[in-house]
């Protein structure tokens, strides 16, 4: 991948519904050349789809946060079962550091966020946490 696939992707985050001749003209190249990288990078795996994101107007009473779990001694996989049946767990990520597991939290109001985490920290094999709220998001 090269600058310009970059700057195309870049600019696909943005308004992933921009028209080929608005993107050749905003890169300085062909629309044949938008065109054929937009095929490779495709073809590569670089890019998997295009999506529309939508604001749900309840969502301003949704609480998200993510939570980092470290995890005693090698109980990861059955920590990770118990997590996988909580619905307000969207995704779950092992990492490296300090803390072995990642998840990422949606919930419908402070109260069952308070419940989700007692629910969380009381699976056994979690030895500690750190939650931090998501206040805003920035489109890259």
């Amino acid at each position: 991948m090269d600058d310009l696939d970059r700057r195309l992707i870049s600019l696909l985050r943005a308004n992933g519904r921009e028209p080929v001749s608005s993107l050749a003209e905003r890169l300085g190249v062909t629309r044949t050349t938008v065109n054929a990288r937009l095929h490779r990078l495709g073809e590569q795996g670089v890019i998997v789809g295009f999506s529309v994101r939508v604001r749900d107007p309840a969502e301003a009473e949704v609480v998200r946060a993510i939570a980092m779990l470290a995890v005693e001694g090698v109980s990861t996989r059955d920590v990770i079962r118990s997590l996988r049946g909580i619905p307000e767990i969207a995704a779950l990520h092992t990492t490296n550091g300090r803390w072995d597991l990642v998840a990422e939290v949606s919930c419908d109001g402070l109260g069952s966020f308070d419940a989700l985490l007692g629910t969380i920290r009381s699976i056994d094999g979690i030895r500690d946490s750190e939650t931090s709220l998501l206040l805003s998001s920035a489109t890259i």
